[in-house]
């Protein structure tokens, strides 16, 4: 595993925001959507601040193939001229992440809610980035599956380290995703420094 991941005081602090906002395994983000809360903590501290948000479609040349992306890594239904405001795209990450992504990893993960939440809400950033069925193969999953079917406890630091593989787009290793995948940046906090904080 490359990148060496630790927890951080940051990313305790973003977890314990989430816990305390939640009631019942939801949370209200502050542009008033009510989502799970390891949606919520992807949403708020991952994804949001990693993808960066555009109101005006752009042409994403890092993947291949070359994608129409609008708001936060938003690539659903997106034309070229499209243009966005901040509630529209604070609809379509919450919308899509809790239709189109989170249930996917609840039915691929036994016992989805009873993991660690900084666990949870760093695989819903992965799968963001590489979709929800590659999330689910992928040995970061894998290694979570395996010991909950065998009854044992997962090893979450192992499943943490090999999320940090995912650091490349269209064959490239990019040194962006390498601190969103490991402990971030100044600015924002890395998926796996996320993960580990949770445990």
């Amino acid at each position: 595993m490359p990148i060496k991941l630790v927890p951080s005081k940051r990313a305790s602090a973003a977890i314990a925001s989430i816990v305390a906002m939640a009631v019942g395994g939801w949370a209200t983000l502050p542009s008033g959507y009510k989502v799970h809360d390891d949606t919520a903590l992807a949403i708020k501290y991952l994804t949001g601040p990693w993808e960066g948000r555009r109101l005006v479609a752009y042409l994403d040349t890092l993947p291949n193939p070359d994608r129409w992306t609008i708001c936060d890594g938003d690539t659903t239904d997106v034309k070229p001229g499209q243009v966005e405001t901040n509630e529209g795209c604070d609809k379509r990450v919450a919308v899509k992440m809790e239709r189109d992504y989170r249930p996917k990893l609840v039915a691929c993960v036994p016992d989805w809610d009873n993991h660690p939440l900084g666990w949870r809400g760093a695989m819903l950033d992965l799968s963001w980035n590489i979709g929800p069925g590659a999330t689910c193969n992928s040995t970061a999953i894998q290694v979570v599956k395996t010991a909950v079917k065998l009854k044992k406890t997962p090893d979450y630091k192992a499943s943490c380290g090999y999320a940090t593989l995912y650091i490349k787009s269209g064959g490239r290793t990019y040194d962006g995703l390498v601190k969103r995948r490991g402990m971030g940046d100044a600015s924002r906090i890395g998926d796996g420094e996320m993960c580990m904080s949770g445990l």
